[in-house]
């Protein structure tokens, strides 16, 4: 059996000049980075304007387990499906970070015959945009070292210095350092943090910012750290707007590349949905919703983190509203949810799959209350038996929910039929009355509430003293009317990530809050969820090699 990565070295991939004229662009309207991706130019995307939106489909899953979901690869079958049918579809995906392509999930353009290409380019440097977001996040802490040192003017508390430098790589050492030792002219000294690129405020402006004149408002907000007097110091009271900006003018442009079958791609932007709000960027996804006639779209890890991200914090920030929602489980997903070991989950076991299929039904339910209309599919493996597929189509029809098994990995665009035909059907005869979950008008603490007890099942929530003084201080600065991002495990509908299936009689715990001003929500870190990850024992990396005789990248995937 072929690896992901073989399958892409071996794709016929067009150049991207010609999937570009495909939605009607010319060679004007492209930034090329070489002979397979390009960026989209501002003058098209504006040109695109008056054209009609098109409908809007979000793909999701149940909480990610070891044995794999394959979100990314039903969002591509299913575009591939789509447009086997007849129709005008688009897919429009997030990039991938570096952590993961070398740390243990590996990288994510998809997977079998459900792919966008280049692979390689894609899970690794792409177009550079992660790289400009890390410059413009470390530009910002550099000139408030460098103001620090040059005699504080601004009166900041150097104990409230609240921006934290960035590296898109897992690195647990770097979780908590000391800056500024050796000579005075080294600084300050002073403890400082890294978080991930894909955490980074930046990441989440540049998802969010509607072109460059909202981007350089959005950036000048910045809170970067509080003066003596409790006031917040921002990143437009350091003058660094216009820097960060000139370093984010290219990235802000949407990236265009193509499927295994060259239908033309759109992937953008790249915050984790697990510490951040794990959307591409409204840009992308507003520009294809002018150049086709269907957009599918994904939302980072779980229904419980990524679509409730989507739909309480993209759609309400950016005026989008979904017309179908798809939840994407496995066979194999579902039984080890019924709490069959991961060596075992070949074996057909319909007790274990009555037992976990809980943790769909919660998706289903919590998707439900959005009031979109909602297609279930499951991912199929070699392994699965038909008396499972039988037992999970009936129960989800039993939930008044459309279903369709997706076979796109082994059979790309060909085994996304189904699905497909399943969308339409729900986007022809369903009518989507999206609403946020919880107003603008509730208070900070009424907001988390609603998401830990309406979306995780939750008991309630609890505080930590600093969570809950934060809170009262963000409010009274005027952030209360805020949306909340809820940063938690992806592995469980809780904030522990032991619990599996739907778990009952639990409380999550928020530990800290912090807003970002400039994205234009508050975070809040439930249990022991950390925005900087580590590698694992035996990191993908030590398989990762550069093959000088082929000339190939090989072991990414």
């Amino acid at each position: 059996m072929k690896t992901d990565i073989q399958i892409a070295q071996e794709a016929k991939m067009l150049p991207i000049k010609e999937v570009a004229a495909k939605i009607g662009m010319t060679e004007d309207d492209l930034e090329l980075y070489g002979k397979y991706k390009a960026k989209i130019s501002d003058e098209f995307i504006e040109k695109c304007q008056n054209n009609p939106d098109a409908k809007l489909v979000l793909v999701t899953a149940i909480n990610p387990t070891p044995a794999g979901e394959g979100k990314t690869t039903v969002s591509i079958g299913l575009t591939e499906g789509l447009c086997k049918l007849g129709k005008n579809a688009m897919v429009v995906l997030r990039e991938p970070s570096l952590g993961p392509c070398f740390g243990i999930k590996g990288g994510a353009a998809g997977g079998g015959y459900a792919q966008v290409v280049p692979m390689e380019d894609l899970n690794l440097h792409f177009t550079g945009d992660f790289h400009a977001i890390t410059s413009a996040n470390n530009l910002l802490a550099a000139m408030l070292d460098n103001h620090l040192h040059h005699g504080n003017a601004l009166r900041i508390d150097t104990k409230r210095i609240v921006w934290k430098r960035c590296l898109d790589m897992n690195d647990r050492a770097l979780r908590n350092i000391v800056i500024g030792m050796g000579n005075k002219a080294d600084g300050v000294v002073r403890e400082d943090h890294f978080i991930i690129t894909v955490a980074s405020e930046i990441m989440a402006i540049l998802c969010l910012a509607k072109d460059m004149e909202d981007l350089k408002v959005r950036l000048g907000k910045i809170i970067v750290a509080y003066d003596v007097d409790n006031n917040p110091v921002t990143a437009g009271d350091l003058n660094a707007t216009g820097a960060m900006a000139a370093l984010l003018k290219d990235a802000i442009k949407p990236n265009l590349i193509q499927t295994l079958e060259n239908t033309p791609a759109i992937v953008h932007g790249g915050p984790f949905a697990n510490i951040a709000h794990g959307c591409n960027s409204v840009r992308a996804t507003k520009a294809a919703m002018k150049m086709a006639d269907i957009v599918v779209t994904e939302a980072g890890f779980g229904a419980d983190l990524g679509a409730e991200k989507f739909l309480d914090i993209k759609c309400r920030l950016s005026g989008l509203k979904p017309d179908a929602i798809v939840i994407v489980a496995t066979v194999r997903a579902l039984k080890y949810n019924g709490g069959v070991p991961k060596d075992e989950l070949s074996k057909e076991n319909l007790e274990a799959l009555k037992r976990g299929i809980v943790n769909l039904d919660k998706h289903i339910e919590n998707m439900q209350k959005y009031n979109v209309p909602i297609v279930v599919t499951l991912n199929s493996f070699i392994t699965d038996t038909e008396n499972e597929y039988d037992y999970i189509k009936e129960h989800c029809e039993s939930l008044g929910c459309e279903f369709a098994l997706s076979k796109v990995w082994a059979e790309g665009g060909e085994g996304g039929r189904e699905l497909a035909q399943k969308v339409l059907f729900t986007l022809e005869n369903k009518q989507s009355a999206f609403k946020p979950i919880y107003s603008d008008d509730m208070s900070l603490k009424d907001k988390m509430e609603t998401v830990a007890k309406e979306i995780y099942g939750a008991d309630g929530v609890t505080y930590s003293p600093a969570a809950e003084k934060e809170i009262q201080r963000l409010t009274e600065l005027g952030f209360g009317n805020l949306p909340v991002c809820m940063a938690k495990t992806q592995y469980s509908l809780s904030d522990n990530p032991k619990l599996l299936g739907r778990p009952e009689n639990f409380k999550v715990n928020v530990r800290d809050v912090y807003v970002n001003a400039g994205a234009g929500f508050v975070v809040a870190l439930l249990g022991t969820v950390l925005t900087m990850p580590g590698l694992p024992k035996v990191p993908a990396a030590e398989k990762i090699d550069y093959d000088i005789n082929e000339g190939r990248i090989t072991g990414l995937f």
